[in-house]
């Protein structure tokens, strides 16, 4: 942005508790020490979002940039209303977040990053995922479509790759702690715990069944039937799959204490893979989430149990020369990502008292 130019900043009520009381305030005062003109309104969030009304649209189209410190941006993320006003939603949730590499290593470094795995991956021949619980799926590349497949909101910080066709691969997808809803449309329960692995079979768009213990099976199929059921939609589809690429991306304290939050942010670390499922359309209402995958392109581990290597697909190296605040990123990134002592996600506390 320029000086001069008007910043329209939408927040949620942070008594929500899902962004902070003090990001909105610490955005407009760096808006006005660079000389913008900030205004901030307050925009509700509702569990099914409703697309966005004229009103809303009009005031956005009417600022020089739109920035969502709410979850409505990321409901929205899939609505063609804004494609041309193309808003950026913060998935940095808190002054903290801000003051990390997650808000401060240069956002035009993780969108080259991102270009350059689109294309290692829709060039690869074969691409095997697999992680320390169990997971082990495969597909031949990347078929990215030729138009679509992203959003119509700019992601800040820049954080996944664009959304992988789950259609040609096939395997199991290991489980702990919780299955989570998408950020979509928020439900009851958004995250349906889990006592211990549940494996999910897969192959192409289907999901094939369940495996692990008896009560997570017979509660993993009914929570898909059922939100299958509530919104119309096809339970078994398994849409597209990505993984975080951000090294400064974090969560502190434990998932299940927070899923809600954690869903929301946490799915920026390259510790963390997840897939659209429950619904034939991006992103879907569940994610399945793998945690320290192994992402193999034509044998090259791109993803090592969840570190990713940026110097081994073609210009990752330039990337990080170009930028030392991203380089700095990736040789020391945090660790936390809210697992619990035993390295896995744990069961939501709220959800287990159900």
């Amino acid at each position: 942005m320029a000086p001069g130019q008007t910043l329209l900043v939408l927040a949620e009520d942070p008594q929500l508790g899902y962004y902070d009381s003090r990001i909105a305030g610490a955005v407009i005062e760096a808006a006005r020490g660079m000389g913008l003109h900030p205004h901030l309104r307050e925009v509700a969030f509702t569990p099914d979002a409703p697309p966005p009304d004229a009103p809303l649209l009009a005031e956005m189209g009417a600022a020089d940039r739109v920035l969502f410190l709410a979850r409505l941006g990321d409901q929205l993320r899939f609505d063609p209303a804004f494609d041309a006003i193309r808003p950026v939603v913060s998935y940095a949730l808190d002054a903290e977040a801000l003051r990390s590499d997650f808000g401060r290593a240069h956002h035009h470094a993780f969108e080259a990053l991102k270009y350059r795995i689109n294309s290692a991956l829709a060039s690869a021949r074969t691409i095997r995922v697999t992680c320390p619980l169990g997971t082990d799926f495969s597909g031949p590349g990347a078929p990215f479509p030729e138009q679509g497949g992203e959003v119509g909101v700019t992601r800040f910080p820049m954080a996944v790759f664009a959304p992988v066709p789950a259609a040609p691969y096939a395997g199991v997808i290991a489980q702990a702690g919780f299955l989570i809803g998408t950020g979509s449309r928020y439900y009851d329960p958004y995250a349906l715990p889990l006592d211990d692995v549940l494996r999910v079979h897969v192959d192409g768009n289907r999901i094939l069944g369940f495996d692990g213990t008896p009560a997570d099976v017979d509660r993993a199929a009914r929570h898909y039937r059922e939100i299958g059921a509530r919104f119309g939609i096809d339970w078994t589809f398994v849409h597209s799959w990505h993984a975080g690429i951000h090294p400064g991306c974090a969560f502190a304290g434990l998932a299940g204490d927070s899923p809600e939050r954690w869903s929301g942010s946490a799915f920026g670390s390259p510790r963390v893979l997840h897939f659209h499922t429950c619904g034939a359309y991006a992103p879907g209402e569940i994610s399945l989430n793998v945690i320290d995958p192994t992402v193999t392109l034509d044998g090259v581990k791109v993803w090592d149990t969840g570190r990713l290597h940026p110097d081994r697909i073609a210009g990752g190296v330039d990337i990080l020369a170009q930028y030392p605040c991203a380089a700095a990123a990736f040789a020391a990134p945090p660790r936390e990502i809210g697992l619990g002592p035993n390295g896995r996600l744990t069961a939501p506390a709220q959800a287990k008292a159900r």
